[in-house]
């Protein structure tokens, strides 16, 4: 089969390399998508801590597909049966999980890596905790999303994101695109914030009342806070970036008492300077998302079967398997794509 292994910072090859067969607790899934991601992106560009810890790897991790094999001892999954998954399990009895904390799990290894190929076998931990079958009628492209919007759903719990609440979210890839639409969704009243003319054009389709192209105001922040009631700033700030200067950003753009949520993955070793006047006197609360936990993957799935979850906006383009590092570049400002938001693989 052909699978694409991460080597090094740039270096994404296609093998050709035996397809595996599934282990104890293992499921093998024909891969029919996998979806290119930020965090695939970053990892392209820098390496990553978590995700690969050794090289060469497989790589790749939000998908859909059919399973063709399972290993003993797996139970509700068979032949025929078409999955996805989180890229993750965790294992229920560390430290973190007997204190609700499951996105911090010890024991998270082995993550799920390979989604960029033919054929992904899926580990045992996963197949018992985080898969899931994928209704009959849901296209594939839809089904692979369930593990980043499981990401933001667990992110709009930071800071209780509902009714009446005015939620800045500070980035427009697809995890800030959804969590435009998910906000929404909880009555909030979303204020987009991007550079991209295309991405802010999407946020409004997706329900944004409001939008701030960064690079056209001389003083992005008060622009946001011009949106806001008596210009006091959001009641919530997502970081959906990951630089630490838009930490920065949605710190400026915040209310006083209000919630900052640093949702965005910086490089390991970044450092951001905040004004502790401001956390102190005004009471801010600085807080952050990471990962998931199944109890966000089932309800993603369940948001993904709604009739309006607005795929068509957030996948905007379609590479061939060789080509996956194309995408990888557009997403890195390598090379152009207009209108790029979202890309599927497709073996």
């Amino acid at each position: 089969m052909r699978q694409a292994r991460f080597y090094a910072p740039g270096d994404v090859r296609m093998l050709e390399v035996p397809i595996p067969e599934p282990g104890p607790g293992e499921v093998l899934v024909k891969v029919e998508v996998a979806l290119v991601c930020g965090t695939d992106a970053k990892t392209f560009r820098r390496g990553h801590p978590l995700l690969l810890e050794t090289s060469p790897a497989p790589f790749g991790h939000e998908y859909c597909g059919t399973i063709v094999e399972v290993g003993a001892g797996v139970e509700r999954f068979y032949r025929g049966h078409r999955v996805t998954s989180a890229n993750s399990a965790p294992c229920g009895h560390c430290f973190f999980c007997r204190r609700d904390q499951a996105s911090l799990c010890e024991h998270l290894q082995p993550l799920l890596n390979g989604a960029y190929a033919d054929y992904l076998l899926v580990p045992a931990n996963i197949v018992a905790v985080n898969m899931l079958h994928v209704p009959e009628d849901m296209p594939s492209e839809r089904a692979a999303l369930v593990e980043p919007l499981a990401c933001v759903l667990k992110g709009l719990e930071v800071g209780a994101v509902g009714p009446g609440m005015t939620v800045g979210v500070v980035g427009l890839g697809p995890i800030g695109l959804m969590m435009v639409y998910a906000a929404t969704r909880r009555g909030a009243r979303v204020i987009a914030v991007e550079r991209n003319p295309h991405k802010l054009e999407a946020a409004r389709a997706l329900g944004a009342q409001a939008t701030v192209d960064s690079r056209s105001v001389d003083d992005a922040v008060q622009a946001v806070r011009d949106h806001t009631e008596e210009g006091r700033g959001v009641d919530v700030a997502i970081e959906a970036v990951g630089r630490p200067e838009v930490w920065d950003f949605a710190v400026g753009i915040t209310r006083r008492g209000g919630v900052v949520n640093l949702f965005g993955g910086c490089e390991e070793g970044s450092v951001a300077c905040i004004d502790t006047y401001r956390l102190h006197y005004e009471e801010l609360c600085l807080t952050a998302a990471f990962h998931h936990t199944p109890r966000h993957v089932r309800m993603a799935m369940d948001v993904l079967d709604r009739p309006d979850f607005p795929c068509d906006v957030l996948i905007t383009h379609r590479y061939n398997l060789e080509d996956v590092v194309t995408p990888l570049r557009v997403m890195n400002k390598e090379i152009p794509a207009e209108g790029f938001i979202k890309a599927a693989v497709i073996p």
